[in-house]
């Protein structure tokens, strides 16, 4: 699954085309690496979100892909059977 549909399906971002934007301005990385809207996702990938705060600052998420949808859209509440967020400390 591309990762722009990735995103969306999994509820990290709620339109596929705020993903696309995301991507297209270098806040998703996978692996590390900037990727493009097309990269596939795999089982195990890391992908890291870049977010601007309120306060100016930047922050950044990480998830550990366990599971690719098969549907376009998954409840909320199953989330957590497709991504584990991981916590840098």
């Amino acid at each position: 699954m591309r990762i722009d549909l990735f995103l969306n399906a999994v509820n990290l971002v709620k339109r596929r085309a705020v993903a696309q934007d995301m991507i297209a301005h270098g806040a998703v990385l996978v692996g590390g690496a900037a990727v493009k809207a097309a990269k596939n996702v795999k089982i195990g990938d890391i992908i890291e979100l870049r977010l601007l705060a309120k306060d100016g600052g930047a922050r950044s998420h990480k998830y550990e892909v366990l599971q690719i949808p098969a549907a376009k859209n998954t409840p909320k509440e199953a989330r957590d059977q497709y991504i584990r967020e991981i916590n840098d400390r």
